[in-house]
Parts: C-alpha cells; sequence; structure tokens
C-alpha cells in the first residue's frame, strides 16, 4: 500500500520519533511525510532512509491557503490508499483534504492527554473541533496511549473508531551497552559506584522539573549521595529559570545540565535509575526507552506511565517531591542489593521486549490500516 502521513512538524518530539519509526521500519508499504511546516531533525532522518519527504512551510500555529492547496494536489496526484495524519493539527487539516481529494481510508493520530490551564487553548479548541469532525472525517483514530483515549472519549470523539497503539522501540538500538556507560559516566565525572539519576525530557511546565529538583534536595538533606543529569532541549546554563532553581535548592554541585542530545541510549545505559518527574503525559517514551537499556524508572502516574514500568519501577502521585524524594531513596535502597538490582534491570528490558516492540507497533499500524473503510 501507499501510505501517506501527515504531521505538524518533524522536530524533536515523541510523535515524530514514532513516525521516524514505523515508516522506516516498515517492509510492506511505502510511505510518503508531509510536514505542514518544516523539516526539522526528523525530516532529514526519514531523507536519510529514502523516504521522501514534503515540507509546507506554515508557520506555527498558522494554516496558509498556498500550503493546503499543495497539500491537496498532492494527495490527489499521489493517488495513496491511506492518509494517516499525526496531532490535532494535522488531523483536521490532512484529514479534510484527503477526503477532498478522494481519499476514504482517512485515519486520525491523537497523542494529547490535554490538561486545562497547562495545555494551550488554542490545542484545546482544535481538540474540540475535531471531536465534533471525528464522526465523518476518519475511518479509525489512533490513540498511543490508553490516557489518549480517555482524553478522547471525555471531549466528544467517536468512541467506536479510537483505538490504542503503544509506541514501539527498536531493541537494537535501546539496549544495555557497558562500554558507553564507562565512557560517559568518565566524561561526565561521575564515579563508577556513585549513583546515578537522570531525566531526558524537553525544559517543559509538564515535565515539572521543580518538582524534581525540590525531591533531589530533600535527598541531599538526608546526606545522600548522588549526581543527576538533566537532558533535553532548554536543559543548559542559558536557562535562567533553571539556574535559579539550582541556586535555590543547592543543587549546583549535585545535577549536570547536559541540554539535548542525539545519543539517548547511551544516556539511558549511564544511567542507574531514570526519574520522571511530569504533571502530564500521554504516553512517555523515555520509560519504556530507559528501561530497554535496562535502566528501572522512577515515576509519576501520568498518562500510561505505570502501564509502561509494570512493577520493574515505582510509581508516585504527581506533584508531590515528599513521595518522589521516598521512591528515589527506596529504588537507591535496592541498588546496594547487586542480586536483586540486577533482576531488576533484567525485568525491565524484558516488559519492553514482550509489549512495546517495534514489530508489535508497526503491525497493529497495518491492522488498522487493513480495515474494510465501509465499517465507517
Amino acid at each position: 500500500m501507499r501510505i501517506i502521513h501527515v504531521i505538524t512538524g518533524l522536530g524533536d518530539g515523541g510523535a515524530e520519533k514514532n513516525l521516524y519509526q514505523l515508516c522506516s521500519h516498515d517492509e510492506l508499504n511505502t510511505h510518503i511525510v508531509f510536514s505542514l511546516m518544516d523539516k526539522g531533525k526528523y525530516g532529514t532522518l526519514l531523507h536519510e532512509e529514502g523516504i521522501t519527504v514534503h515540507q509546507l512551510n506554515m508557520p506555527q500555529g498558522r494554516v496558509t491557503i498556498s500550503g493546503m492547496v499543495k497539500l491537496y494536489r498532492l494527495i490527489r496526484s499521489l493517488k495513496p490508499d491511506v492518509v494517516q495524519t499525526w496531532m490535532y493539527h494535522a488531523d483536521i487539516v490532512g484529514g479534510v483534504l484527503a477526503r477532498l481529494a478522494g481519499v476514504n481510508r482517512v485515519f486520525w493520530g491523537v497523542r494529547s492527554a490535554l490538561e486545562p490551564g497547562k495545555s494551550r487553548r488554542s490545542t484545546i479548541a482544535i481538540a474540540h473541533l475535531n471531536a465534533r469532525l471525528s464522526h465523518w472525517i476518519p475511518a479509525g483514530i489512533v490513540c498511543c496511549a490508553e490516557r489518549a483515549r480517555e482524553t478522547q472519549q471525555t471531549l466528544g470523539f467517536d468512541i467506536d473508531k479510537l483505538v490504542v497503539i503503544p509506541n514501539g522501540y527498536d531493541l537494537n538500538h535501546f539496549k544495555p551497552d557497558t562500554t558507553t556507560r564507562l565512557r560517559l559516566r568518565e566524561e561526565w565525572g561521575v564515579d563508577h559506584d556513585m549513583a546515578l539519576l537522570g531525566m531526558v525530557g524537553r525544559f517543559n511546565p509538564l515535565k515539572d522539573h521543580e518538582n524534581l529538583l525540590r525531591a533531589l534536595t530533600l535527598l541531599k538533606q538526608r546526606n545522600i549521595l548522588f549526581r543527576c543529569v538533566l537532558v533535553g532541549h532548554g536543559l543548559d546554563a542559558d536557562n535562567v529559570q533553571l539556574v535559579a532553581w539550582l541556586e535555590q535548592y543547592n543543587l549546583r554541585n549535585e545535577v549536570l545540565l547536559l541540554s539535548q542530545r542525539s545519543d539517548v541510549p547511551a544516556v539511558m545505559s549511564a544511567l542507574d535509575l531514570h526519574v520522571l518527574s511530569s504533571s502530564n503525559e500521554a504516553f512517555p517514551n523515555v520509560l519504556a526507552e530507559a528501561m530497554a537499556c535496562g535502566t528501572p524508572c522512577v515515576t509519576t502516574d501520568v498518562g500510561d506511565a505505570a502501564f509502561i514500568v509494570g512493577d520493574t519501577g515505582w510509581i508516585i502521585p504527581p506533584s508531590d517531591s515528599v513521595q518522589l524524594a521516598g521512591a528515589i531513596q527506596s529504588a537507591l535502597a535496592t541498588r546496594g542489593n547487586i542480586t536483586d538490582w540486577q533482576i531488576r534491570c533484567e525485568a525491565a528490558r524484558m516488559r519492553v521486549i514482550e509489549n512495546f516492540s517495534l514489530k508489535k507497533m508497526i503491525a497493529a499500524y497495518h491492522a488498522v490500516w487493513g480495515r474494510d473503510s465501509k465499517e465507517r
């Protein structure tokens, strides 16, 4: 089949990464990708995999007539078997234009677990509009997480079309690596026996980095030795707010700001424990990525985090730094028993192998795309 994907942008995000993994590893279908904005990080990577990428160069948050005309004409000329859209803005633009171009097998992709007061008002408004159109435009709606499915159902999306396909991971890419573990710890000046925590995720209010820092200062007050690395866009010395928090919580010597990196599997292997302090998520990729590398996780109970981690890690309520500190302390105590910790690390990777393999995700998309459009 010829599959056209329409996505809002191809920057460094979970949906973009998932699209890249799907297109680059699916050997049964031909994939063509349209970005409403520019090529971003994953547009370049897709091109390197031999996948055609079209960029419509629309400004962020604004749809242009020229961009829509170009997309409509290309969909009509390419005559795809399926159009798969990703995220709310692309769902409505790509979905409507695909139907106008005569494509019946249109499938939306939704990933957000919206949170009033923290999610953008414009995004919430688009979501409500999509809910109304969901009864007519898409043949099916793919949610990346059960929490995302529940959110769409609450918004009024057509519940009969909602299906959950968890993200999948390349387990040859995300795997334990002792060599890179030792190399990075040496690069960062972290002793082999020092407890190394980390959080991978851009600087964003929903990631709640301050919650993590409050928990870390509690650990320091309890005389627990550790180092912590923060990895992601905006996590660097130029971030005035973050630097102020490090001063406020007296963590300048314990926390390393590493900014955005391209070697996430290596980072995950270097950690002893990955901590996710978010107040809101849908399907947090970083948990499964850490676990695939044999790194157990402490996470707030957001989105599908508890489902991802299962009984291999520690789950605590969001926005509670006291409980977060307690969970980290408990995890580090378990790390003190080499045998128990090794069992924990192996169980974390095995859970990803059994539930979140890339092969399993691709097969699930094939099943959705293969639906008879008459089911609508």
